[in-house]
């Protein structure tokens, strides 16, 4: 934010003996950069409509502007808090973590920074749970770990998640917020969309439903994979859920795309989308689907 920068002179500085000693005035401007630090870590400005927003009604809101009901990313654990009944939800295969098989440069740095940023091992967390009292398996994915990308321990988490959904003999469901694939692990991470794939076919000979939520934004080849093979596909307003980037595809066919495309509403008009809700009716819209399927 602007009226927080350092460099800004707010006053001019007099050449008098009330002027501080150069360890005094080091020690102010260390007292300043605390205090933006602070500051810019209790405040968020809003995409939207730029205003400028303490965090904590941000996450009373469910993360959404409290102005203009702009939404902001939700983590994992919160999608899970949001959509899973309390007290019900057990986390599976929460120790496996991801290696460098490719010796990929700076990507155990990146790895390990992400694991502190989120406090989670890789970028997905599973497990079993209610929505209203029908147990369900569930994956959601987070997008502040890499992007959501899904490297191998992604891909093999979410597997575990359909074929417990088959083992159990209960209904599957996938929050999907990804870039794609993780491409610091390479071909691993593109044999992932094979996986998830095969593991949906043997959910669906099995009889049991899925329902793919791909939440804002969700593309690459978490997209072209589990993300839009759901029997019941689920969003929020205006959420981006795409392959490629709408600018590479205007290049590739030489055209303009129509206004709106990739957003939620646009798909749900070509028949990619099924239900439109807002987050703070996703967990009653999901039960509805479910009491009438299960």
């Amino acid at each position: 934010m602007k009226f927080f920068s350092l460099n800004k002179k707010k006053y001019a500085t007099l050449t008098v003996k009330e002027n501080k000693s150069k360890d005094e005035q080091g020690t102010e401007r260390e007292e300043k950069v605390i205090k933006k630090t602070k500051i810019t870590g209790l405040w968020e400005k809003c995409p939207e409509c730029h205003e400028i927003i303490y965090k904590n009604d941000i996450e009373q809101n469910l993360q959404r502007c409290p102005h203009c009901d702009y939404y902001f990313a939700m983590s994992a654990k919160e999608r899970i808090s949001l959509l899973i009944d309390k007290e019900t939800f057990q986390e599976m295969d929460e120790n496996l973590t991801s290696e460098n098989p490719l010796d990929f440069p700076g990507y155990t740095e990146k790895y390990k920074n992400a694991m502190d940023k989120t406090g989670l091992l890789d970028g997905v967390v599973t497990g079993i749970g209610n929505v209203f009292g029908i147990k369900v398996s569930i994956a959601a994915m987070d997008f502040d770990f890499l992007g959501g990308s899904m490297g191998s321990v992604v891909g093999e988490k979410i597997t575990r998640a359909i074929e417990r959904g088959i083992e159990l003999k209960i209904p599957v469901i996938i929050v999907a917020s990804s870039g794609g694939a993780r491409m610091h692990e390479g071909i691993l991470s593109l044999m992932q969309m094979a996986k998830t794939s095969a593991a949906l076919e043997k959910l669906r000979e099995a009889g049991q439903i899925f329902i793919s939520i791909p939440v804002n934004p969700t593309t690459g080849g978490v997209t072209a994979s589990f993300a839009m093979l759901g029997d019941i596909i689920m969003t929020e307003p205006d959420a981006l859920i795409g392959f490629a980037g709408q600018r590479v595809i205007e290049q590739t066919i030489k055209q303009k795309l129509p206004h709106g495309f990739q957003r939620s509403e646009f798909l749900q008009e070509c028949g990619m989308i099924d239900i439109i809700t807002k987050r703070e009716y996703m967990k009653e819209k999901l039960h509805l689907v479910l009491g009438n399927i299960v």
